[in-house]
């Protein structure tokens, strides 16, 4: 590693900026310019105990709000490490695309080849049960059962999100879509080979901190926050045939979309 004292400033003993949150900010410069890189392990603290001349506590603050900031994530007995970039860009005008279902590939799996990672899904759970009052707006005041398709997404082992799909009962009981596997090119396939041709779809999307259960389900880190998208599918008779109510890990994804300038 390069000595510390070309990566790594001086303390300003004339700042009135804590002692802590000095160190946290030259270490976050020096994630930032690249000095040290994804994955890179950064100095122990015994070796910035004796660059700043501080104590051990001091130095693990500084490490508790780069954590805090997800830049960096420690390993129990290894040390801290700078965090890995999003793997995955999600690219709005192309995921749902027909070409890609009708080779049969669902938008995590066309994700997960740009990414060059291994897909994976898990914690699979398909069932009928009632719509609540926000399923049911979204899919019509008449929908009050719905059946629910819950499942987790893992690139190369690690959970990167949980989903569920709504989808009416008179769609979709008694089909392929109804079964654990719903076959090539996901849903959305089997939705169109029944009629109902995909038009359009309307997401909101919101950043915010995660529940316990969703920091247990994506195995996030301490300080890692989650994007909520939510999507609701039409078909071209201007039916919502299905809403899907996504969790990712926010230090999992980019969000990348295409608008128009008119």
């Amino acid at each position: 590693m390069t000595s510390l004292p070309s990566i790594l400033g001086g303390l300003d003993p004339t700042s009135d900026r804590a002692v802590f949150r000095q160190i946290a900010d030259q270490l976050r410069e020096a994630i930032d310019r690249g000095r040290f890189k994804e994955g890179d392990k950064l100095p122990s603290e015994a070796e910035l105990v004796e660059h700043y001349g501080v104590s051990r506590m001091t130095v693990r603050n500084s490490f508790s709000i780069l954590q805090g900031e997800g830049l960096v994530h420690a390993e129990h007995g290894k040390g801290v490490f700078v965090r890995p970039r999003p793997p995955v860009r999600r690219l709005a005008s192309d995921r749902f695309a027909r070409r890609h279902r009708e080779q049969g590939k669902s938008a995590f799996i066309v994700e997960a080849d740009a990414a060059s990672s291994q897909p994976k899904v898990d914690s699979l759970e398909v069932k009928e049960e009632k719509a609540s009052q926000d399923i049911s707006n979204r899919l019509g005041d008449s929908v009050r059962r719905v059946l629910a398709r819950r499942r987790r997404y893992l690139l190369d082992g690690r959970p990167v999100e949980f989903a569920t799909s709504y989808l009416p009962l008179d769609i979709a009981r008694g089909t392929q879509i109804a079964e654990p596997n719903p076959g090539p090119g996901g849903i959305y396939a089997r939705l169109e080979e029944l009629g109902h041709q995909l038009d359009h779809f309307e997401e909101e999307i919101r950043a915010r901190m995660p529940s316990p259960s969703e920091v247990k389900t994506l195995q996030l880190a301490a300080g890692v926050p989650v994007i909520h998208l939510i999507r609701t599918a039409f078909d071209t008779a201007g039916r919502a045939v299905e809403v899907c109510d996504t969790v990712m890990a926010a230090d999992a994804y980019v969000l990348s979309y295409q608008l128009p300038a008119t």
